[in-house]
């Protein structure tokens, strides 16, 4: 889209703390300089936050402190002034209940950190999952220039000569172990290799999903999501974006000139190319939300259903991020989509070009990683989207990851109430499940778990897998992590917690899947779904106090991102009144 940058120099919003004789402005001043700051800096240059997600609780981002002095090297060279700037760090392996439950407060955290502060522009300094979402609706929400760098994905992993996907080969060794066929002490073993170094998920799980969104949104420079963490050229494309950064403050290129329905549009099609998380789909309807793009999961479903699956990537495929990124990273695949007909050439970047300009050059250079389309891995490899009786505002579910003989399926329902009634009846050889039954899970959405937690693809009942029975088709309101695969419906929508049908389905119920015609029926009499639903009561309680009561109160369905509702459009970033 064309964008034409603002005169320069200009004053800019920094300057209504630092400019000028007034008390207030020497209040600002001179606490800045207690750290040693020359009163130049104050002089009208871009002032930029290095908004960094570091934390040694979360080890996705762990090594983001060292990433955050490249950036900041690169804004000292474009003559900026660069602040590093701490904020909330939400870690996918520590936090609980989940981490879900806290994008929309680290979110909020991020919009006023980015509002209150006298700062002309932002880095997002991202890696974990939900870093960057979370990152990228505060940033849209102020709508002040801003730049994603992530902080990349971890090496392969190797056992006894086996390369191992991290996440990925944890849910295939812990079914392993319950079938028997692997020891304890080999998963142990193997526990070692999953995580060898620094940075976020080897896979394409959401981490390098959402880096790669950010990249196809145009929020990244071209092939920022695939560089290892440890490779030197991930502190290059640190100190490039430093440097990006602060010409984008002197343009006013802001996320709203990025952010367009095109670039949304863009990015579904491209989660389809790479095998791209579930994850995708609530994080990015939330960041439309916050920027003012209304994107709905129809919009998923008819942009994603004729799109292959080129990308050879556990856990869909057979290799992992390093590989990926050695074969050219994601500018080939937005190329190839490109030459396709199916992005738009157009849509503007940070780097104030098109993304047609920033790929035309690509070249792939392994063409087992990243396939022709005639060699893909799913013909229509988007996000399938299912709507009937049991999920009238829909839900999702994950070709590239799915076993096709499960796609049209009908099956006797085995009901879990909630994940601790999974937890204790699961292994119990008396439970009255086979292979050809469907796994029902309840009250793991946004209000019902709480927080929406990663338990969709409920592992399988052990009498089934020593059958050497790998997949069964799985239903629920919680996500699933993007490392994971299966026949898993996800996301069922409105949630059991907030009295969707899922709510009232019980054992014995018959459910049918019909991923080719997008349908998701509970077979029982209309009658008596209205019956089951009128004598339904809530069974989730709404908590006391604190953020999980603001959280339980305003998080609106997974169908619409589960934001909060009051966080919902483009608010700016204005400089308020003060005296002191």
């Amino acid at each position: 889209m064309p964008f034409t940058p603002k005169p320069w120099p200009r004053r800019l919003r920094s300057q209504e703390w630092y400019a000028g004789m007034t008390k207030d402005a020497i209040y600002h001043r001179a606490w800045m300089k207690n750290q040693g700051f020359p009163a130049d800096l104050f002089d009208g240059r871009p002032i930029i936050g290095v908004l960094n997600t570091w934390s040694q609780l979360n080890p996705c981002n762990a090594h983001l402190d060292q990433l955050a002095e490249k950036v900041k090297a690169g804004i000292w060279e474009a003559g900026g002034f660069p602040v590093e700037v701490p904020v909330f760090s939400v870690s996918e392996s520590a936090f609980r209940p989940t981490a879900m439950m806290f994008r929309n407060l680290a979110a909020m955290a991020v919009e006023e950190t980015i509002r209150g502060q006298p700062i002309d522009g932002c880095v997002l300094l991202v890696g974990c999952d939900k870093t960057t979402p979370s990152l990228l609706m505060g940033a849209a929400s102020c709508d002040l220039p801003s730049i994603v760098v992530s902080g990349g994905p971890m090496l392969n992993g190797y056992w006894r000569n086996e390369t191992v996907g991290s996440g990925t080969h944890l849910w295939r060794f812990s079914e392993a172990v319950r079938a028997g066929t692997m020891k304890p002490e080999e998963f142990v073993e193997a526990e070692a290799s999953m995580s060898r170094s620094a940075g976020s998920c080897n896979t394409m799980g959401t981490a390098s999903t959402m880096a790669s969104m950010a990249e196809a949104l145009g929020m990244a420079l071209s092939g920022n999501a695939a560089i290892p963490a440890v490779d030197s050229r991930r502190r290059v494309i640190a100190q490039l974006s430093g440097r990006r950064i602060v010409q984008m403050v002197k343009d006013d290129l802001k996320p709203s000139d990025i952010l367009t329905r095109e670039a949304f549009e863009n990015a579904i099609r491209v989660n389809a190319a790479i095998g791209g998380s579930t994850n995708a789909v609530i994080h990015l309807l939330a960041i439309a939300g916050r920027v003012g793009v209304d994107l709905t999961l129809d919009d998923w479903d008819r942009l994603g259903r004729d799109v292959p699956t080129i990308v050879n990537l556990m856990p869909s495929g057979q290799y992992l991020m390093e590989e990926f990124y050695y074969a050219g990273g994601l500018p080939p695949v937005i190329r190839q989509l490109c030459e396709m007909g199916l992005l738009h050439r157009d849509a503007l970047t940070v780097s104030g070009r098109s993304q047609w300009e920033e790929v035309r050059e690509a070249r792939n250079w392994n063409p087992d990683v990243i396939r022709p389309p005639e060699r893909a891995l799913a013909a229509s490899g988007g996000i399938v989207v299912l709507k009937g009786n049991l999920a009238p505002n829909g839900a999702v579910l994950k070709p590239s990851a799915a076993t096709p003989a499960l796609m049209v399926h009908r099956g006797r329902a085995v009901v879990f109430e909630d994940i601790d009634d999974y937890k204790a009846r699961i292994e119990d050889e008396s439970l009255d499940v086979d292979e050809t039954c469907v796994l029902v899970l309840k009250n793991c959405g946004p209000k019902g778990y709480p927080g929406m937690a990663e338990v969709g693809n409920m592992g399988l009942p052990p009498k089934v897998l020593r059958k050497g029975i790998t997949d069964m088709v799985r239903i629920s309101d919680a996500r699933m992590s993007g490392t994971a695969y299966g026949t898993v419906v996800l996301h069922t929508s409105p949630e059991a917690a907030a009295g969707g049908p899922l709510a009232i389905v019980r054992d014995g119920d018959w459910i049918e899947l019909d991923v080719p015609n997008r349908r998701l029926h509970l077979d029982v009499p209309e009658e008596e779904i209205a019956r089951r639903l009128a004598a339904w009561k809530p069974t989730v309680p709404v908590p006391e106090g604190g953020y999980a009561r603001l959280f339980h109160l305003h998080v609106e369905g997974a169908d619409k991102g589960a934001d909060l509702d009051f966080l919902k459009g483009c608010r700016g970033a204005p400089v308020g009144r003060e005296s002191h």
